[in-house]
């Protein structure tokens, strides 16, 4: 069984010639950088960083009933 999750990152345009992005469906993600590829790259690190305060280290697996979820962000 194979199954994904989809996020959508939005970029516009920022002061300064900076591209503005965001995660519209994970509230304060958002980022920016100088190009596309920047923002884009930096928007996927505050991703990570939100999901990481959020739900903190990884859980003993002896401790719970638990399974592993990869969530890959694809081109």
């Amino acid at each position: 069984m194979s199954e994904s999750l989809q996020v959508t990152i939005v970029f516009e345009e920022g002061e300064d010639g900076w591209v503005v992005a965001s995660i519209p469906e994970v509230p304060g993600a958002n980022s920016q950088g100088k190009t596309r590829e920047e923002a884009r790259a930096n928007v996927i690190d505050a991703l990570r960083g939100i999901l990481e305060l959020r739900f903190g280290g990884h859980p003993d697996p002896a401790a719970a009933d638990s399974e592993p979820l990869q969530l890959v962000i694809g081109a």
